[in-house]
């Protein structure tokens, strides 16, 4: 039994780190296809029809395609485990490819939704099949499909250590002294793999292990600071669109996915207009920002901080398929840049990159209740102590002002959400 379990967690591992090798350059491939070229030089001589038509399109094909299985939605690993124990889910290779086209036409025309939502639930259904072929135990099913979602994270995000914890926050934690061994196999040889073809997030400032007293009392100037912009962003997502989508939509809840369809794809199609780096996934973005000391106008990067916030919660509701977890993190990126900027103008010496990292790491920790996930992307991203502890520090404080105002939950719930558990 134990040789079976680690030949499937090193297939799962190999077929993940390729399969999501694929999966990213595809991505790469069909955004230079529909832009003709790279969007950020060609978006500008492009028809504005064009801009507004091509997301349009792509999200109602998203939509029809989602509507003939729901399992392509991005579902929370453990409800996937869950919904497979209890024999409410099967996990098909037409739903694995399926959910890769319905996930490159969401993030290859503009959508601000991440790859690692469709990476874990590609590596997840990945695992689910070398389950069965292996016929491991049923008791099994949530580790293997941890293994197959870190493996999966490793190899898009190329950092083993955070596709590890990533699991272990969201599924694996119960499972953790048995199982622990299993999850680092699959990450790291899914990570070996990709690492070959893509590209990890960096940061090329690094201090290493040398700490700078002076930076840690801005920290405490940027914790209030963060908390504002989470507080922007929860209430946009979950009482403004929200309350459009549960109550607006009360009535017309057969044509929600068609209104926010249109919504959606005119809102990508605004903001590619306006500012082509405030669309997709949001990867460039954040590692610009950490690696550049050029100074950028406040005035473009809160242009860019406020559609990004728009853009990302609206393709949330318009069933866009992605995650959140690159959307989130350069949001947070922004509004660390923002606040660097703002102290060099008062003569507060200090780096505005540092506290893009932060900020990124702080951000998605947030939102997505990941704060040990945060603090090991910052670690593996920046290998510098001073961002690692301000990290921990923030991600901490934070969540808990934003929880005595709002329900933070992993996945948002839509309107789509509650007819599809009624029909379950």
């Amino acid at each position: 039994m134990l040789g079976r379990i680690i030949l499937a967690t090193i297939v799962i591992g190999v077929i993940s780190g390729f399969l999501i090798t694929i999966y990213e350059l595809l991505i790469i491939f069909t955004t230079y296809f529909f832009f003709l070229g790279d969007p950020y030089k060609t978006i500008a001589t492009l028809p504005v029809w064009y801009l507004y038509l091509l997301p349009t399109i792509s999200i109602f094909i998203v939509n029809y395609i989602v509507s003939k299985d729901s399992a392509i939605r991005e579902y929370a690993l453990n409800e996937i485990a869950d919904s497979i124990v209890q024999n409410r889910m099967i996990l098909k290779i037409k739903t694995l490819f399926l959910k890769i086209i319905a996930s490159v036409l969401s993030l290859s025309t503009g959508f601000m939704v991440g790859t690692e939502g469709p990476s874990a639930g590609i590596g997840a259904m990945i695992a689910y099949h070398i389950h069965k072929l292996f016929k491991l135990p049923n008791m099994l099913i949530k580790m293997i499909i941890s293994v197959g979602a870190s493996s999966a994270i490793a190899a898009i995000f190329v950092s083993p250590l955070t596709g590890i914890t990533f699991a272990v926050e969201h599924i694996a934690y119960q499972f953790l002294k048995q199982y622990i061994g299993y999850l680092i196999v699959g990450s790291v040889i899914a990570f070996a793999i990709s690492i070959n073809f893509l590209n990890p997030l960096y940061f090329k400032y690094s201090l290493g292990r040398s700490l700078n007293e002076n930076f840690f009392f801005a920290i405490f100037a940027f914790i209030p600071y963060i908390t504002l912009f989470v507080y922007i962003y929860l209430f946009l997502k979950k009482r403004v669109l929200h309350f459009i989508d549960l109550e607006i939509f009360k009535n017309a809840s057969k044509y929600r996915n068609y209104i926010f369809s249109i919504i959606g794809g005119g809102a990508v199609g605004t903001i590619l207009l306006i500012e082509p780096h405030a669309a997709f996934s949001g990867k460039d973005v954040v590692t610009y920002l950490m690696n550049h000391n050029n100074k950028i106008p406040l005035s473009l990067i809160f242009t860019v901080l406020f559609l990004r916030i728009i853009g990302t919660t609206i393709s949330i509701y318009s069933n866009a398929v992605g995650g959140l977890f690159l959307p989130i993190m350069s949001i947070g990126a922004i509004v660390g840049y923002t606040f660097g900027e703002i102290l060099s103008i008062y003569h507060i010496s200090t780096e505005s990159f540092y506290f893009a990292a932060i900020g990124a790491a702080v951000f998605m920790g947030v939102i997505m209740k990941l704060p040990l996930t945060a603090v090991v992307l910052s670690l593996e991203t920046t290998f510098d102590y001073n961002v690692v502890v301000a990290t921990g520090i923030s991600v901490v404080i934070v969540e808990y002002i934003s929880s005595l105002n709002f329900n933070i939950n992993r996945r948002n719930v839509t309107k789509a959400d509650k007819i599809e558990k009624t029909k379950q």
